[in-house]
């Protein structure tokens, strides 16, 4: 970005400009601009402070006074415009421009070259070059560039859309608000990478909340992800987060301008940025010529992880050549050209101290260790499940048994095995409840399964538990009605059931420690939003057994209200898409228990949306309105789920089955009797992916 005559000459003007001004307004607030952000390039990307504190502050404070006086001389990539002005009430849902997939795991040596084979194969030739560079472990962010200037930071979200959180990725001081783009005709970019915490940071700021009396929080990619999220954008400066960017996902230029030589390749894309201010992995990327020696790499850099500032979990392998890449594609879930090499998990030996069995919201009992607290990975385990008698038993644990405790993909901790040379006689059997902990009904285990379940609907844990899931984010999105609160509320009689959500007594819960005014007001008003959320959530909130957020669409897409499906034949569920045996049989008896049907009336008395107003509505709600799709075979430009998502968001409908009802049929690699029976009817248009993508395009 900055050649070292440039760095010589912005170094004695910041000098100069600490003791005076330039000749006009507009050329000293230019000049602080111009100082300010190359004093942050060199301290947040190169590590290399070029002022002290105190002499940035003053600069800083000299230009925010200037702009204060002289608004107009005020540009969108002035170091001050980083400060939000107030707070969001939430972040809006935004499409990302190119689907962030996910990536292919390797665990080991024969898993690479297994990979290396492959992407011989589907580029045609042996002559590949790799690059490896680390997988840091943070939150993933999309970031969209405009003439130059940045208009749009997101997360990840489902991978089809994010969360628009531009206003915190601005408090990113490493996150460059403006590039020059330009120069290479470049007019709009996506660029990808993950937000971190250095480690020293995160340390320091856990010291700081442990001495404010606050709970340390769990661990830096936690954090992250967690900050990104924070509705005050001071508090999000606080936590001094970082960002490394690592992949250009989409540009255009303008007019026929030629693809700059550095954007042919993933090496040069991410020297091209770096070179632009961005941070980019560029001195811990390396290229090679051979698979070998990319395992090499894998094996030293696994050995020196630790030295690195930030967390990582693994190294990412890419085919540099973009043509290469563009040729071997992707499946629905990742890249052909890129695959992930996990370092080896995270280990620790732990005494094992008591089980304890937990029951869910559909009786299934689990057994949870709870073990002598130990750090793993930057985590302190201290619970973990052991998922049935079945797995208790063939790890043949005891209490008092040491343990060895590993985090599998260093997120989900498990147990591996007990070291049983160390047992000296006193350990004792878990013994596997034959009533539940809860209630004390007797426990049953159908031949099928290998859980224990308590088949009691009544039972507090279940209704605890099911009134979570309902108010959770993914069903009814009730904001603020948390685990902790329904639990509070539960137990003293405040909340009795799902349908006590929207009748409850709000003087009582005002006389509650921690609820003021602006709380209960906030979680009200969750509440009445969520009456108006679509069948579908509505369905999945019920939480009825096998069926997830998908089979939920099915169900709530077959029918005009919820109580048609108390007259579904096990015939016409299973003739929906993706219903099995197993999940007729669950809706069945969830719409055929009268409780249940009690619940759904007391539901729709509250105001809760029990209709498919996609079916009943008559107004025009997006582009592809009235418009109806299905999907069949293998989609190779992004999962089915996503395609249903960008169908969804445009205002059309999906169908389940092929029938005169359908307008679109898309069909991907090895489609059968779909489309063969479309083709049939002679009335359905059928499109391949990418005329699938052009229509949803406009």
């Amino acid at each position: 970005m900055y050649t070292t005559q440039d760095e010589q000459r912005l170094y004695n003007q910041a000098k100069a400009l600490l003791n005076n001004d330039a000749a006009t307004v507009e050329a000293t607030t230019q000049q602080l601009r111009e100082v300010l952000n190359y004093a942050d390039w060199k301290y947040y990307v190169q590590s290399e402070p070029v002022l002290a504190d105190a002499e940035y502050d003053t600069l800083f404070k000299k230009l925010q006074h200037l702009e204060e006086q002289y608004p107009e001389h005020i540009t969108g990539d002035s170091p001050t415009q980083r400060v939000a002005k107030g707070l969001s009430e939430k972040f809006p849902a935004v499409s990302h421009l190119v689907p962030m997939l996910s990536l292919d795991n390797t665990y080991n040596a024969d898993d690479l070259r297994d990979w290396d084979r492959r992407c011989k194969e589907l580029a045609g030739t042996d002559d590949i070059e790799y690059c490896a560079e680390p997988k840091y472990d943070g939150a993933s962010i999309s970031l969209i560039y405009e003439n130059g200037q940045l208009v749009r930071g997101a997360t990840r979200g489902d991978g089809v859309m994010g969360e628009e959180v531009t206003t915190n990725i601005r408090q990113i001081r490493s996150v460059p608000l403006s590039a020059a783009f330009t120069k290479d005709n470049i007019n709009q970019i996506e660029i990808r990478g993950e937000v971190v915490i250095n480690k020293d940071v995160f340390a320091a700021y856990n010291t700081q909340r442990i001495s404010e009396g606050l709970s340390p929080l769990a661990n830096p990619r936690n954090a992250a992800s967690g900050t990104l999220r924070i509705l005050d954008p001071a508090e999000v400066g606080k936590r001094k987060l970082s960002a490394i960017l690592y992949h250009i996902s989409y540009y255009t230029q303008t007019g026929d301008s030629v693809v700059p030589e550095a954007l042919q390749t993933h090496y040069g894309s991410l020297n091209w940025l770096y070179q632009l201010g961005f941070p980019t992995p560029v001195h811990e990327m390396k290229r090679f010529r051979s698979i070998d020696e990319v395992i090499d790499f894998c094996a030293a850099f696994e050995a020196r992880r630790d030295d690195l500032p930030y967390e990582v979990d693994g190294l990412v392998i890419k085919v540099n050549n973009f043509l290469l890449q563009d040729k071997m594609g992707m499946t629905t879930h990742h890249p052909r050209w890129a695959v992930a090499y996990k370092f080896k998990a995270r280990q620790a030996t732990s005494k094992l101290l008591r089980v304890e069995f937990q029951v869910g919201r559909t009786g299934s009992v689990t057994p949870v260790a709870k073990i002598e607290p130990v750090p793993i990975g930057g985590v302190t385990v201290s619970s973990i499940s052991l998922f049935n008698e079945d797995v208790v038993r063939e790890k043949d644990l005891h209490i008092g048994d040491t343990v060895l405790v590993e985090r599998a993909g260093d997120v989900i901790p498990y147990i591996v095995k007990p070291l049983a040379e160390l047992r000296d006689g006193s350990e004792e059997k878990i013994v596997f409840p034959t009533h539940c902990p809860v209630c004390n009904e007797e426990l049953e285990k159908p031949e099928e399964e290998a859980v224990w379940r308590c088949i009691n609907i009544s039972c507090p844990a279940q209704v605890v538990e099911r009134i979570i899931h309902f108010a959770s984010k993914d069903a009814m999105d009730i904001r603020n009605m948390g685990d902790a609160n329904v639990r509070k509320f539960y137990e003293l009689g405040l909340l009795k059931n799902i349908p006590g959500i929207y009748t409850i007594n709000w003087d009582e819960i005002a006389k509650l420690g921690g609820f003021g005014e602006k709380s209960i007001t906030n979680l009200k008003t969750a509440i009445d939003n969520s009456k108006q959320q679509p069948l579908n959530r509505v369905i999945y909130g019920l939480g009825i057994r096998h069926v997830g957020e998908t089979m939920a669409k099915t169900l709530a897409n077959a029918v005009e209200h919820i109580r048609d499906l108390y007259n579904y034949t096990e015939e016409q569920l299973l003739a929906l898409e993706d219903v099995g045996p197993k999940v007729a049989a669950s809706v069945m008896h969830f719409f055929h228990t009268p409780e249940n049907r009690h619940m759904i009336d007391l539901l729709e008395q509250a105001g809760v949306n029990l209709v498919n107003q996609k079916r009943n509505t008559s107004q025009a709600s997006g582009e592809l309105e009235g418009k109806t799709f299905l999907f069949t075979g293998t989609l190779n430009r992004f999962k089915r789920s996503e395609a249903e998502a960008m169908v969804e968001a445009k205002g059309g409908t999906l169908l389940s089955s092929v029938s005169s009802k359908l307008n679109y049929l898309v069909v991907g690699e090895d489609a059968g009797s779909k489309l063969e029976k479309a083709k049939k009817l002679g009335t359905v248009a059928i499109l391949s992916e990418d005329e699938f993508l052009t229509l949803i395009n406009g």
